[in-house]
């Protein structure tokens, strides 16, 4: 790292500092913003207690008990047209279930009132219910003949049939058709099949040629960490022509699609509500909202979905996915078919982008997979695995190390020239230590570049655990789930930057962090160090600002980071004990300055550079004094 590298990151950081410090909010901005909190959480309790006497009010028998027949019949026409049988029949529920999932619907609307995941419990260990009555809403417009759109979520539905595993219910219409709902629950699936069939529906819809649905859910809190869930909770989609896309998940986002579809997601962390088309929707309003820090919810979903019909007497394909977010399992739902049947259901577990997410595909799951299937504990299998990427990436630590050993007995040398030519000459100067590199055989990038190709793989596995549904509710030591954070000390109020808890694996990180950071200075000084002896601060400063990033992460991650920090100092000093002796490293580098310089080398091309550079200016100079 050269100097204008050093002052630029002190800069940057004295600027983040500063910004922070400065930026943050007084006593009274925050028990402002707690009033306002309050006051938004107010009106919004008012407005869905008003929203619930609407709906109320719209649900409520639109007939008196002193009502005939023939009275009920006028009123239910008058409301409800065509489709006024909607407005008879009880409210009732009808339950679906397999060893993985129970779904409770509705005859109201006919829709899917609760989904609740068997295998799962959520952070206060009750079986995980991914949402319940009024969290979700799926309605279709009906917009009939007679001048009326009306929604099938204010209708009651016939069951018409039902199994064990499958449930019809219809709305008829009065001229004998009917619109029918089946829902079909395989066994050990966490697919619903769902399909829509139009029975002579000709005389009674004005727009035959596609149905608008509007589908709305809050998504419910689940894990502990709600902030660190509410990075992953995303909506996601599938074009047939752009592939997968998705919407902000730390602001309110919206899209307007015209494209076809093949399936929508309302992502949570670890869990999804997935509607499928079997063959596409032809467009959607899609709209993403963050709930506030106090509420219940993360996200407020809305999509309203254009679904093409092939008209009358047809039935349109779709399937719900209630289930986790597990990789293998997202991944199965492809096995068998070709690229244009594919779902592609995996992309919406982040793995990264391009590289990182290729690496976490072909290497981390894959080894991660293997091990979990002879190991049970979790820890030992991250364990594990920072010893097997450790060992992989030794060959580049141990060159990063030998290219820092060999610049550290060059450091007599470099400090004799930067003697030798004053400051003011730093041409001069730099081409002096790139005559000394050349002929001493030692490549100054010789130690970034193995840390660059460890990047990959060290990236790779920062999007992988946060997101290995595999950790969640699994305990190792203290951490009881290390899908979240391991609080060691907790209170309950949340303050600047750390938040209401100290994470004990993060801590560990930090502190180990700190000590290999001290150990990395002391091995690759230079001399540049003590010309700003700033910079041994700011180098400190970085692990403690680790400690604020990662305290909401997961316990896994920070326990993986500690663990291969651990095994980088270690490895340091086996290297420098066993494999590197600087007195014959510098014997080596002399032998090699006594041979004459290779021609053709990346050195020696940048030595050559920079005499020609010097040798220009030193043209225009002479030319400058000649005027």
């Amino acid at each position: 790292m050269d100097k204008n590298s050093i002052l630029a990151f002190v800069l940057m950081t004295l600027v983040f500092i500063g910004f922070s410090y400065f930026n943050r909010p007084t006593q009274e901005q925050i028990e402002a913003q707690q009033r306002y909190v309050d006051s938004i959480n107010n009106v919004q309790a008012q407005l869905k207690e008003k929203e619930a006497q609407i709906q109320a009010e719209a649900f409520k028998p639109i007939f008196s008990e002193e009502d005939t027949d023939s009275m009920k019949m006028i009123k239910s026409t008058e409301r409800y047209g065509e489709f006024a049988s909607g407005a008879f029949g009880a409210n009732e529920t009808v339950t679906l279930q397999n060893n993985l999932i129970r779904v409770d619907l509705s005859t109201l609307g006919a829709e899917v009132k609760k989904v609740t995941l068997k295998d799962y419990v959520d952070y206060k260990k009750d079986t995980l219910v991914l949402f319940s009555e009024n969290e979700n809403q799926f309605s279709i417009d009906l917009p009939t003949v007679s001048n009326r759109t009306l929604k099938t979520t204010d209708l009651k539905f016939k069951i018409a049939s039902k199994t064990d595993s499958s449930v019809t219910f219809s709305l008829l219409t009065n001229n004998g058709g009917s619109l029918d709902y089946i829902y079909t629950l395989p066994s050990n699936s966490y697919m619903l099949d769902f399909d829509i069939r139009m029975n002579n529906l000709s005389n009674v819809l004005s727009d035959k040629s596609s149905l608008v649905a509007n589908w709305k859910m809050d998504v419910p809190q689940h894990e502990k960490g709600r902030k660190f869930e509410g990075r992953y909770a995303q909506m996601y989609y599938y074009t047939l022509d752009d592939g997968i896309d998705y919407l902000s998940e730390t602001s309110n986002d919206e899209t307007k699609l015209s494209d076809p579809l093949r399936w929508i997601a309302f992502k949570d962390q670890y869990f999804s509500s997935i509607l499928i088309a079997d063959k596409e929707f032809s467009s959607s309003d899609l709209s993403s909202k963050v709930a506030k820090d106090l509420s219940k919810y993360l996200k407020q979903y809305e999509a309203s979905i254009k679904i093409p019909c092939e008209g009358d007497n047809s039935t349109i394909g779709m399937r719900y996915f209630f289930g986790p977010n597990h990789y293998k399992l997202l991944k199965s739902y492809d096995e068998g078919l070709s690229g244009d049947q594919k779902l592609y259901l995996k992309r919406i577990v982040p793995l990264g982008a391009a590289i990182f997410r290729w690496v976490n595909q072909i290497f981390t799951i894959p080894m991660f997979n293997f091990l979990g299937g002879f190991i049970s504990n979790y820890g030992i299998i991250i364990l594990i695995m920072t010893f097997v990427v450790k060992l992989i990436i030794f060959p580049l630590t141990y060159k990063s190390y030998l290219s820092t050993a060999k610049m550290r007995v060059l450091k007599p040398q470099i400090d004799e020239i930067n003697a030798r030519i004053p400051a003011e000459n730093q041409s001069e100067r730099s081409q002096a230590t790139m005559e000394l590199y050349s002929k001493a055989g030692v490549n100054p990038m010789g130690g970034c570049l193995p840390m660059l190709l460890q990047m990959p793989i060290l990236i790779a596995l920062f999007y992988f655990f946060p997101n290995a549904i595999e950790l969640r509710g699994q305990s190792f030591l203290w951490a009881e789930d290390l899908s979240t954070y391991d609080a060691i000390i907790s209170w309950n109020k949340d303050l600047w930057l750390i938040g209401d808890h100290i994470s004990l694996f993060c801590l560990l990180m930090t502190i180990t962090n700190f000590i290999y950071t001290k150990i990395n200075m002391a091995t690759t000084d230079t001399g540049q160090m003590n010309q700003m002896p700033i910079m041994k601060y700011m180098m400190y400063f970085m692990p403690v600002m680790f400690l604020f990033i990662f305290n909401d992460y997961s316990s896994g991650l920070s326990y993986y980071y500690f663990i291969s920090l651990l095994i980088t100092i270690i490895q340091t000093f086996v290297i420098r004990k066993y494999f590197v002796d600087e007195e014959k490293l510098l014997k080596k580098i002399q032998e090699n300055q006594k041979k004459p310089m290779k021609k053709g080398t990346w050195l020696s091309r940048i030595e050559e550079m920079q005499k020609q550079s010097q040798a220009m200016m030193e043209q225009q100079r002479k030319q400058q004094q000649g005027k």
